[in-house]
């Protein structure tokens, strides 16, 4: 009976419109009155628009059956309460079915502990990564792939030198616009890298029409995947993920995507436990206006520092540049107390580093020196190992003066880079001249150059020795052992390795004893 009287009630709402589509009527009291007001051109009007029928249903109306009902879709207008829910409700990826997966599925399914750090960590970062795929109407399974790639730690290095939850390369992390400077990486961004990782899995499957050649291609690179698929193309092969001849980490790379993905399909099937993580976002974005210490970022959000460096794993130094890195993510409570308590800070200024170039090429000594700060404080906070020479041109972060208030710019915050060279250990060596030696041709002889050897011997650049006159150099500790070079008619005196000069005779081999050569075969 409620279904007849609902059914009556829209036919009845839908005869009522119909009904009113042509012009409103004049009650027929005041229709004489009603046109004597009217202009001619809107009594034109009326005419040339006349009122269109009623629409009126025939026949009995029947109640709806509660099988039409179900068949209809229905969109619930209350998100999933947690997060997974959300990720299995987006699984667009076929699934793969092979030993491997069963493999990994146990694999991962007897190391709990292990499978817990991994989804612990996620938490901070797996609702933006969702946001992102489906904004991009894209598959989910793909938001399990930093388990994969990193265990979901965004300071992961491989011995191959990728970085990030998303293991970026060098190289095609700057194909992808991820900035690699000495303040920041952005392999590790949070932000940018997850940006980058879907640009290229998006152009990867563009690429092969096939999400799993697509997750071959990341992991294999897209050439490689290329010509195994000609390979099997000209050999009769079929040319499916399962079908390409490739190395094992890629043999089993979509079975441990599909085997994660399993896992968090059906927890209860793996004896598994999978943490809550509420459909929320965990952090937001807080812009800088001013460079600012890492610790004093974290301490006016009221967040713990390895907490800030989760959410900022990209920053290399102490110290972000407005300039560069102009937001950060805190956690979404502590976005509130950043903005309150940086507005009330009045303990001075926000940075105590900055920027440093180095004119020339120099030693981490020479540049504390110039800097007046401690040389191992030096190397510490700027990652410069020992015996490196510091090029010209790298910036370095020393410590901002006291009366300075003046930002790092643009360019040198997008653009520093720190460029290191062996340190050339040099030892005093005492050779003597010989016949027709001059500043010139000892220079030449030993690779340095001519002012350096006249100001060690303190002459000019153009004079000539005397033969056997002793000649100071000052030469790498491996050349040094090669400084007793035979040069017919010359004498050469050269530094042993304890420093006490030792004489070589030009007489040579005419008067050692001869040794019997061996034949080489």
């Amino acid at each position: 009976m409620t279904y007849k009287l609902l059914a009556l009630t829209a036919m009845l709402a839908l005869a009522g419109c119909a009904t009113t589509n042509g012009p409103a009527p004049v009650d027929t009291l005041d229709a004489g009155a009603a046109k004597k007001e009217q202009p001619a051109r809107v009594a034109k009007a009326t005419e040339a628009a006349p009122p269109l029928p009623a629409v009126i249903p025939s026949g009995d109306l029947s109640a709806l059956k509660g099988s039409d009902l179900s068949s209809l879709p229905v969109a619930s207008l209350e998100p999933p309460p947690e997060l997974w829910s959300r990720i299995r409700a987006g699984f667009k990826m076929p699934n793969l079915e092979s030993d491997l997966v069963r493999q990994q599925e146990q694999w991962y399914s007897t190391r709990p502990d292990y499978l817990q750090r991994m989804t612990d960590r996620s938490r901070k970062y797996l609702f933006h990564i969702v946001e992102e795929l489906e904004r991009r109407n894209m598959p989910t399974e793909l938001a399990l792939l930093p388990f994969i790639e990193s265990a979901f730690n965004p300071q992961a290095v491989s011995s191959a030198r990728a970085a990030g939850m998303w293991q970026f390369m060098p190289a095609t992390g700057k194909n992808f616009d991820l900035k690699q400077n000495v303040f920041r990486d952005d392999r590790r961004s949070v932000l940018e890298s997850t940006r980058a990782a879907l640009d290229y899995l998006q152009k990867l499957h563009g690429m092969f029409g096939d999400w799993h050649l697509a997750l071959a291609a990341y992991n294999w690179g897209e050439g490689n995947v290329s010509r195994a698929i000609q390979r099997n193309q000209r050999a009769g092969l079929g040319t499916a993920y399962t079908d390409l001849k490739m190395p094992d980490e890629t043999r089993n790379y979509v079975p441990k995507l599909q085997a994660v993905k399993n896992i968090v399909a059906s927890p209860e099937r793996f004896s598994a436990e999978l943490p809550l993580i509420n459909n929320h976002p965990y952090f937001q974005t807080v812009t800088l206006q001013r460079d600012m210490d890492v610790e004093l970022a974290a301490r006016l959000a009221d967040v713990k520092l390895e907490d800030f460096k989760a959410l900022n794993p990209q920053l290399n130094r102490p110290v972000i540049l407005a300039a560069g890195t102009p937001q950060i993510l805190l956690p979404w409570d502590n976005a509130t107390v950043f903005k309150r308590n940086f507005e009330a800070h009045s303990e001075g200024k926000y940075a105590t580093w900055t920027a440093w170039t180095a004119p020339a090429t120099m030693s981490a000594a020479e540049a504390s020196r110039r800097v007046g700060m401690n040389e191992g404080d030096l190397r510490a906070v700027n990652s410069i190992p020992p015996r490196m020479l510091i090029k010209a041109g790298s910036v370095l972060i020393v410590p901002r003066g006291s009366a300075s208030q003046k930002d790092v710019a643009v360019h040198v915050a997008d653009n520093a880079q720190l460029s290191l060279a062996p340190e050339i250990v040099t030892r005093r060596t005492v050779v003597k001249a010989g016949r027709r030696d001059s500043v010139a041709t000892m220079a030449r002889r030993y690779k340095l150059s001519p002012a350096q050897v006249a100001e060690w011997n303190h002459i000019a650049a153009s004079a000539a020795f005397k033969p056997g006159q002793p000649v100071v150099l000052h030469l790498p500790v491996r050349a040094v052992a090669r400084a007793a070079v035979r040069v017919p008619g010359k004498a050469v005196v050269r530094t042993s390795t304890r420093g006490a000069p030792v004489k070589a005779s030009t007489r040579g081999a005419a008067h050692r004893p001869a040794v019997a050569k061996k034949k080489r075969r």
